[in-house]
C-alpha cells in the first residue's frame, strides 16, 4: 500500500536507487511515535529504530514534524483499509456497527493495546501547539462520527437497528467509546473486559 509520503523519495535524482523501503521504516516509526509521543521522538530514535541514517532521513523529509506527518497518515491508509475490509464482509447496519467496535477492541488489549493509539496519544500531545494536525484530528473525528450515523441509518433502513433510536446522539456516543479503548488500551485491560465492552455498547443500537 502506497501512502502520500511516498511522493517524498520521487524527488531524488535520476537513477539514484532507492535508499529504504519507506513504508517498512514508516511502520517502525508509528510504533515509535505511538509508545514515546512526538516529543519523547528525537531523529536519532527515528533513525535507529526505522534502520536508516539521519543522513537519508533528511534526504527524504525536512525535519522531524514532516517524519511525524508521513507516519500519521500512513497508520490510517493501513488501519483504515483493514477496517474497510473487514466491513465489506458485513450487510446490515448493526453488523457493521458492531465490526467497527470489535475492530477498536482487538487494538485495544495485550501489545497492541500497549502500544497505544498514534490518533489519540496526537489529539492529547500536539492538537494545542500544531494547528495542522488538530485540523486533522477534528477532520478525521468529524468522519468517525458520520460513519457510525451512516450505519445506525442504513440498520433502520434493513431492520437491524430500532427506528426510535437517535442516530447523532448515539454515533457521538460509540465515537467516545471507540476512542476510550484506546486509550484503556495503554492500562493493561484484557481481552474480556473489551469484548465485555462491545456488547454493552451494542445495546445503544438495540
Amino acid at each position: 500500500m502506497k501512502s502520500s509520503s511516498a511522493s517524498s523519495l520521487s524527488k531524488r535524482s535520476p537513477g539514484r536507487p532507492r535508499e529504504f523501503n519507506l513504508d517498512e521504516a514508516l511502520d517502525r516509526a508509528i510504533g515509535l511515535f505511538s509508545e514515546q509521543g512526538y516529543y519523547g521522538t528525537s531523529v536519532s530514535d527515528l533513525s535507529a529504530v526505522m534502520n536508516v541514517t539521519v543522513g537519508s532521513l533528511y534526504k527524504a523529509f525536512p525535519d522531524k514534524h514532516a517524519i511525524f506527518i508521513a507516519a500519521f497518515d500512513r497508520y490510517l491508509a493501513v488501519r483504515g483499509g483493514h477496517l474497510a475490509e473487514r466491513l465489506s464482509k458485513l450487510s446490515s447496519g448493526r453488523q457493521q456497527i458492531e465490526g467497527i467496535l470489535r475492530h477498536y477492541a482487538e487494538y485495544s488489549f495485550g501489545a497492541r493495546g500497549a502500544r497505544g493509539c498514534l490518533v489519540v496519544a496526537s489529539a492529547v500531545e500536539l492538537s494545542t501547539l500544531h494547528p495542522d494536525i488538530a485540523r486533522r484530528i477534528a477532520q478525521l473525528m468529524a468522519h468517525y462520527r458520520q460513519r457510525f450515523q451512516q450505519c445506525i441509518a442504513q440498520g433502520k433502513q434493513d431492520g437491524s437497528v430500532p427506528s426510535h433510536i437517535d442516530a447523532e446522539a448515539i454515533a457521538a456516543l460509540l465515537l467516545c467509546i471507540t476512542q476510550g479503548m484506546r486509550v484503556l488500551g495503554k492500562t493493561g485491560v484484557t481481552e474480556d473486559d473489551m469484548q465485555l465492552m462491545v456488547a454493552t455498547a451494542l445495546t445503544l443500537v438495540s
